[in-house]
């Protein structure tokens, strides 16, 4: 829902980034799977009750994240790029919830109810991407230059990181955060899916 507002204030500077990187040699692969590997570190940081080091390694991923476009754009964008980036992200999103589910078993169903509603709106984002090649229809550009169509909905990639963080700052409240989080996500999954059946017409 914010992602295109948060996109024109912090894709300047990330642009600059990426040249900067792009010109000494970092790849967009590369940065694509070191955001995963420092996100992932939020698991065993959860676990382990660090909710601090979970919170940097989460702000890290993002940022890391954010660069692999602008690196990618300074040669030549592949598919197979955006491919690896969505599904580093995907990977991402999931490695969260687990880490509570590992910190606490009174965490379990939430974070288990958590991850199947990343499933949902994982599926009805990519499914809506694989329907608007077929009738042709072109993304708004609104969330920046991308590899792929990416569907709009209530919660995003800036309102899961919000979420992420209130996780972090408050642990002992995260069944109740990830119980409204994932009826969220359920309601964008099926926002999605009301449009894509609208558009069939």
């Amino acid at each position: 829902m914010f992602d295109p507002v948060l996109r024109r204030l912090i894709d300047p500077p990330l642009d600059r980034i990426g040249t900067w990187l792009a010109g000494k040699g970092v790849s967009a692969n590369g940065a694509s799977l070191t955001g995963l590997a420092v996100g992932l570190l939020a698991v065993p940081a959860l676990a382990h009750g660090r909710c601090d080091l979970a919170l940097l390694a989460i702000l890290l991923n993002r940022l890391v994240d954010g660069l692999d476009g602008p690196i990618a754009r300074q040669g030549r964008p592949t598919p197979f790029g955006g491919y690896l980036d969505i599904m580093c992200d995907m990977a991402f999103y999931a490695a969260v919830p687990l880490g509570f589910a590992l910190a606490s078993s009174a965490n379990a169903v939430p974070a288990a109810v958590l991850l199947a509603s990343f499933v949902c709106t994982g599926a009805s984002f990519l499914g809506r991407a694989v329907l608007a090649t077929q009738i042709g229809e072109a993304d708004d550009g609104k969330r920046g230059r991308k590899s792929f169509f990416h569907a709009a909905g209530l919660i995003e990639g800036s309102e899961t990181i919000a979420a992420f963080a209130l996780f972090c700052l408050f642990p002992g409240a995260f069944p109740w955060l990830a119980g409204l989080f994932a009826a969220l996500c359920f309601w964008t999954a099926a926002a999605r899916v009301l449009e894509a059946y609208r558009l069939k017409s």
